[in-house]
């Protein structure tokens, strides 16, 4: 299959995507609250690597098969955790500085939207 020469030139003449320059990568707090006035955060780490691969840890757990791509004006990523009885799937977005992001565990029939902070800087 030949690529149209306008097709070809826009894939190779574009810049590629760093990991380093994506702001999803490194430290957060998510806030996991379900009811007002009652804090509940757990801290989740993200290494989104230039091969397109997330690695890190998110609720005390691993993450496995984590992928990651910036697509559609957005940049998002998708992992998989465990809590030793089943599977937790989340995807992730980055919004303005801040992230949002779902996650489902089929097992404790449950879907969890939450949101994410940077941790506050240490002076």
């Amino acid at each position: 299959m030949r690529l149209p020469a306008c097709l070809l030139l826009a894939v190779l003449g574009a810049p590629p995507v760093l990991a380093s320059d994506t702001p999803l990568d490194g430290d957060w707090v998510v806030d996991l609250s379900t009811r007002p006035g009652e804090p509940y955060t757990r801290p989740m780490q993200l290494a989104l690597e230039a091969d397109g691969t997330v690695t890190g840890r998110f609720y005390g757990s691993e993450i496995e098969a984590g992928r990651w791509k910036r697509d559609r004006g957005r940049l998002c990523a998708s992992f998989r955790t465990s809590d030793g009885e089943g599977p937790y799937h989340t995807a992730v977005c980055a919004t303005d500085g801040a992230a949002a992001g779902q996650t489902w565990a089929e097992h404790r029939d449950f879907l969890f939207n939450w949101n994410a902070t940077r941790p506050p800087s240490t002076p």
